[in-house]
């Protein structure tokens, strides 16, 4: 088995070798155990499912959250030239049926779902039909409500896994505290389960924890200091624009990336960045997740994250090319108190959650009793304006009623057209015999996308198809909801708005059953968080990965040599050395005959002159040398 599992990573991946952990995670895959893996981000997590997938016979059911990270994984798989599908909440039911149809008679390998689709009807009919040889679990901490990504829907996995039969289970994660380690295992229903845990502690990272008033300064001199790519990571949109301008203003070429841009501009910017082009990229947390650069140099962080899970993820996009890199929070008092704040404002009054609720139920113009299952754009700033809702209590009561499971929040993603060809070959062929004017158009779509029309939904480009069929894009777009209408083929614009998921039948917002008690935990978890991050923030004697180790659970007892507290400590013993080197020849020198401090220090070997002065100053200040009569330095005989 182990020249299959190296042969396929060579095929498929152009690898050699395995990183260290991935190999015996793959065998204890193929062992049919369960396992789950703990990897620092940029580890090598996806091959770890992948691989063995391809050695095994039949489906990879593979459940994550993001779907642009879905996307962009199906889209690496197809270009290997493998068959790989994702099913999500922006697809419209006839694209669902016709992937969850490829799963069921064996034309896929892997299939990406978002774990919202785990409870819809139409995926828990075929999943007792598909032939699935192993279930992954991306992102695991999310299943656990102590997780710093609780997502109600993953608790579908363990209802999904018992039309598995002896399915094998992998879960993989970045970031675990034992706690949450413990609450994968039991909330996946392991068996025969093994854990297998990766250091979290990165010898070429350097943290970095600065109090500074002015933190653009500091920025400044920061990244002239360290050269190479960087992240700036931002709480706020507004302020990533800030910044980034900030940084331009000082020669230091930056550009900035949040959620609310369109597609096509955080994919222009994101390329960039990768390509070099942009040295900085000042961003919200929705930049870098699935993002693959190994050559980043430092990782600044202006505001203080809630916790740290999420920082060591967003820490961790630097120096995953094993060089040394920096990650940096520049933090002041404020930061403190507003992180403090924060956990307030983060859980508002039910009053006003079950408020929101009644406004998105007449927003999405659902009628009690109504909705499972139905996505809907939303756009929450006209969601706020209609319904004259403050943004950011509304904002946390969205994810309120997402964490209680009543809702389902996607942020804007690219959903390119598709086109689906529903008629068979030879009534297409007579349909547009008997339409000639639509015969050149369809015979450009089967030239330029071929067969596959006839059996899955195809990604399309209106401007190419337009360019290869002499018509307009307008022309192009009419013409195909033309054929939609007719029954001849399926076509679906494209979307990018963030989209909401009614994932149970709408309530009465009065009898929205919300969970007190568990909101009450959640609170008091997240609380535990924060002080955690204040903790690792405010800490000036304690080595940083050494704190962020003890968080994870993993016991480290070297310090780690180069963080800012290890080299302030590494500074202070060499200060301290040469410190006593310089008093032992003072002491020499003194104890031979009183010298003129001109002349003491003529006869003194050591480099830093300054640091000289300050330890025969020292020695005085002590008493133990004085000056004599004549102005000289002697030794006090009475020490």
């Amino acid at each position: 088995m182990s020249e299959l599992i190296h042969s396929i990573l060579k095929k498929y991946w152009g690898y050699d070798s395995f990183r260290p952990l991935q190999e015996p995670i793959i065998q204890a895959v193929l062992e049919q155990k369960d396992v789950l893996a703990l990897m620092p981000t940029g580890g090598g997590k996806s091959i770890c499912f992948q691989v063995p997938a391809m050695a095994l016979h039949g489906l990879c059911i593979v459940v994550t959250p993001l779907i642009a990270l879905m996307q962009d994984q199906v889209k690496n798989l197809r270009e290997k030239g493998i068959v790989a599908y994702a099913l999500h909440s922006g697809m419209s039911f006839s694209e669902m049926d016709i992937v969850l149809n490829a799963c069921v008679f064996g034309k896929a390998k892997f299939l990406y779902l978002s774990p919202e689709r785990l409870k819809t009807e139409l995926f828990k009919e075929r999943l007792p039909r598909m032939n699935v040889c192993l279930l992954a679990v991306d992102e695991a901490h999310c299943i656990s409500q102590w997780g710093y990504d609780f997502r109600p829907a993953y608790l579908e996995i363990a209802h999904a896994r018992q039309h598995m039969n002896t399915t094998p289970v992998i879960a993989l994660t970045a970031t675990a505290t034992p706690k949450v380690v413990r609450d994968i295992q039991e909330k996946l229903q392991f068996k025969n389960g093994k854990v297998f845990q990766k250091s979290f502690a990165r010898s070429n990272l350097s943290y970095s924890c600065l109090q500074v008033e002015d933190k653009e300064k500091k920025l400044c001199e920061i990244l002239r200091n360290v050269p190479g790519t960087s992240v700036i990571y931002v709480r706020s949109r507004k302020k990533t624009k800030e910044i980034a301008e900030y940084l331009n203003i000082n020669n230091i070429k930056a550009d900035y990336y949040h959620a609310g841009l369109s597609t096509e501009e955080r994919t222009k910017k994101q390329s960039f960045w990768i390509a070099g082009k942009t040295r900085v990229i000042v961003a919200t947390n929705a930049f870098g997740m699935g993002i693959d650069k190994p050559d980043v140099r430092t990782v600044i962080h202006l505001d203080l994250p809630e916790s740290l899970e999420a920082y060591y993820q967003e820490a961790g996009r630097a120096g995953r090319d094993e060089k040394k890199a920096y990650a940096v929070i520049l933090y002041n008092s404020s930061d403190i108190k507003t992180l403090h704040e924060k956990i307030e404002y983060s859980y508002p009054e039910s009053s006003f959650v079950r408020k929101v609720y009644q406004c998105l139920a007449s927003y999405c113009r659902l009628a009690e009793g109504t909705g499972e299952g139905c996505t809907f754009d939303f756009d929450e700033h006209k969601f706020t304006e209609t319904y004259k809702l403050p943004k950011t209590q509304t904002y946390y009561s969205l994810k309120r009623l997402q964490a209680e499971g009543f809702i389902s929040l996607n942020d804007a993603f690219h959903n390119p057209s598709k086109i689906f060809i529903s008629a068979h070959y030879e009534n297409l062929y007579k349909w547009y015999v008997e339409n000639p004017e639509y015969e050149l158009l369809v015979k450009t779509l089967l030239r330029i996308y071929g067969g596959n029309l006839f059996s899955e939904y195809v990604p399309v480009h209106e401007k190419k198809i337009a360019q290869c069929s002499n018509l307009t894009e307008q022309d192009v777009q009419k013409k195909l909801y033309y054929l939609t209408k007719t029954g001849i083929l399926s076509y679906l614009p494209k979307k990018e708005n963030p989209q909401i998921t009614f994932l149970t039948p709408r309530y009465d917002a009065a009898k929205l059953p919300l969970n007190q008690k568990k909101i009450k935990s959640l609170y008091e978890a997240d609380k535990e968080k924060i002080e955690a991050m204040i903790a690792y923030v405010t800490s000036i004697n304690t080595c940083r990965t050494t704190k962020i180790l003890e968080y994870f659970g993993e016991i480290k007892n070297d310090p780690c040599n180069v963080c800012d507290i290890c080299r302030k400590k590494i500074k202070e013993q060499d200060l301290q050395a040469q410190d006593e080197y310089i008093q032992k020849q003072v002491s020499a020198i003194l104890h031979q005959t009183p010298l003129k401090i001109k002349c003491l220090m003529e006869r003194i070997i050591h480099r830093d002159k300054n640091q000289t002065i300050r330890s025969i100053r020292k020695m005085i200040d002590l008493g133990i040398i004085i000056y004599n009569k004549k102005g000289e330095l002697m030794l006090n005989k009475l020490e």
